[in-house]
């Protein structure tokens, strides 16, 4: 885990090239997923938490779930419903989510009790999602609307990367 200072700013154009650079010439979803959650676990500070959650049927129902996929901290929860937690609301909404202080979050699911802060940005790619990105931070109010964008920058940058199917 790294120690964050707010004053540190990142060069996310920078990160997101790196991104492109890292996953040439290899479109494997699997073998992606991985680089990139260890890429952003590495490179933005202040992580406990970094990887994917992919959309898939709902074993025990109609809808869908989102289950665990590559990832680098702690051990996570498996299976996510849509429109649970932070995770399930971003890949029911289709939007990113940003929480400052998971605790307040109606219905947030604590996978990791160092938790305080997370982001989840939707993998939408050609109109259909495939799951989330997941990020959390051990520090409240740990994730800046800049860093959201740039965020958001790198997951593009890792599905433009991969094939998704």
């Amino acid at each position: 885990m790294h120690t964050f200072n707010p004053a540190d700013s990142h060069d996310f154009p920078l990160l997101a090239r790196q991104v492109s650079g890292l996953l040439e010439g290899e479109r494997d979803l699997v073998a992606n997923a991985a680089q990139f959650a260890a890429f952003v676990y590495e490179a933005i500070p202040d992580l406990n938490w970094a990887g994917f959650y992919f959309a898939r049927p709902d074993k025990a129902g109609p809808g869908q779930e989102l289950l665990v996929g590559p990832f680098q901290g702690r051990v996570a929860c498996a299976r996510i419903p849509f429109g649970r937690g932070v995770c399930g609301s971003a890949a029911q909404e289709r939007r990113t989510i940003v929480v400052a202080d998971v605790h307040a979050f109606a219905g947030h699911i604590a996978c990791d009790s160092a938790s305080n802060a997370e982001i989840v940005i939707p993998l939408l790619k050609d109109g259909a999602l495939f799951g989330v990105f997941d990020i959390d931070s051990p520090t409240l109010d740990r994730f800046s609307d800049a860093e959201r964008i740039g965020l958001e920058a790198m997951v593009a940058a890792f599905l433009d990367a991969t094939d998704m199917a």
